[in-house]
């Protein structure tokens, strides 16, 4: 059900997200704007959950749920509820309210734990202690065996219901009305973006479907096991990417006017590689303990760690570098430069999955990335040429990867040794980066 959400609310969002922030820097009337696109995904978003309501028997036993057709009812009210969100939330980041932001994100997070303690827990413990006859207690009537896992959608639907209801109040500032004209406007910029997103969508999770079907019956699940649970280790670098992505959209469109916004976008592009590149060598220097926090049984895919770390590197590459297509309005290329990507992964996975398992799978999403990225860069270079500084970013990378070539060849029997010296090659790393930015810095203030 999940692996719906994620491309429906791609679906649901078609790249408005996107669209506010670059008509924001356009328009004069930032509010109608707002308006316009909050008038037009609230009116969608409503659309989609009358529909979900409708036809939720059919469409529960089109994806073989035909007993569970509430649960097409919830994810509808879910996927509804989140989209208007996501342009509330487009909103703060495009005003600069980073707190707010992270404030009812982190409420959203919390609801949703909550009541999934609460049904799954407390209610569920309180209703089993009770023996056939005796007198249910009142939190036990709040469990319903039927429902069963069926309370993770509720906890979500109800997290969904309160982040809108937080929301409520700004999202009333809106005047909801709809710029037809504005509107014309905003839908060709944004509907590439939505191509790209179903496309992105596909690279990021196809390789687990694929997994599943190509490989024999007897060993499928137990490959996409081991190879979900060691892609998680790259959460890390998935979490700053994220991080980064929620900040860096609309600061990149709201200095587009300043004379120095291209040196700005390439110090950016510069400090992105340092941070991923430490974060790159801090987890395969320390991947000796970090691997326990996946069961031992899942452990043998862990040579697949650095493979999908760098492609989460690349892929946040691409995302700095698809700047010049969203400033350009030239968005067809967001969606070219993704069905790319799409292709090379369905190819990949399609062809060697049979051969190499999982393994294939990650060099698949790498080469993908890489593909995108170094596409993306030449391209670019014809409609908004950015001087990225390419020998900093190919030094620091070289080096990282150096760095980890040289840990790997280490033969250290002393587990404590081995990780102290494995972790002074980070310092190292860190070390030659501070005194190469720190020389950088004072040169450019005696230049001025």
């Amino acid at each position: 059900m999940y692996a719906y959400v994620s491309f429906l609310l791609i679906v649901l969002t078609y790249g408005m997200e996107t669209a506010l922030f670059n008509f924001s820097r356009l328009q004069e009337d930032k509010q109608k704007v707002y308006s316009t696109i909050l008038t037009c995904v609230t009116l969608t978003s409503g659309i989609f959950i009358a529909g979900g309501t409708i036809f939720s028997q059919p469409i529960a036993s089109a994806i073989h749920y035909p007993d569970y057709p509430e649960y097409i009812i919830w994810f509808a009210l879910i996927l509804g509820f989140d989209a208007v969100s996501s342009i509330a939330f487009a909103k703060l980041r495009e005003q600069n309210k980073a707190k707010t932001f992270a404030l009812i994100k982190t409420v959203n997070i919390a609801v949703n734990i909550f009541f999934n303690v609460f049904f799954l827990w407390i209610c569920k413990s309180a209703f089993d202690k009770c023996d056939l006859g005796c007198e249910m207690s009142t939190l036990g009537s709040y469990y319903n065996p039927k429902i069963g896992i069926g309370y993770i959608f509720i906890s979500n639907l109800i997290a969904s219901g309160v982040t809108l209801l937080v929301l409520f109040p700004p999202l009333l500032k809106a005047k909801f009305s709809l710029d037809k004209l504005m509107l014309g406007n905003i839908l060709p910029y944004a509907l590439p973006l939505l191509i790209a997103g179903l496309a992105g969508m596909t690279n990021e999770t196809m390789d687990r479907i694929l997994l599943k079907y190509l490989l024999p019956a007897n060993i499928a699940l137990e490959q996409v096991g081991i190879y979900g649970a060691c892609y998680k280790i790259s959460i890390i670098m998935t979490m700053f990417l994220q991080t980064f992505r929620f900040a860096a959209e609309p600061f990149f469109f709201s200095i587009t006017k300043e004379l120095d916004a291209k040196k700005i976008y390439a110090r950016v592009m510069d400090y992105f590689v340092i941070i991923c590149m430490i974060i790159f060598l801090g987890t395969m220097m320390n991947i000796s303990w970090i691997q326990y926090f996946v069961g031992k049984d899942f452990r043998s895919g862990i040579e697949v760690v650095p493979i999908l770390l760098m492609a989460n590197f690349c892929l946040g590459v691409f995302f700095n570098l698809s700047i010049w297509y969203k400033l350009t309005g030239q968005t067809k290329w967001g969606a070219y430069l993704t069905i790319f990507g799409a292709v090379i992964t369905l190819i990949g996975n399609i062809v060697f999955i049979p051969i190499y398992g999982y393994m294939a799978s990650a060099y698949a999403t790498l080469v993908c990335y890489v593909g995108m990225m170094a596409l993306s860069y030449f391209i670019g270079n014809k409609y908004y040429p950015v001087h990225y500084d390419l020998k900093r970013i190919l030094g620091y990378l070289t080096l990282s990867l150096l760095l980890y070539a040289i840990s790997e060849r280490l033969e250290i029997k002393s587990d404590v040794l081995d990780l102290t010296v494995k972790n002074l090659l980070l310092v190292f790393f860190t070390g030659i980066v501070f005194l190469f930015e720190r020389r950088n810095l004072f040169g450019k203030k005696n230049e001025k």
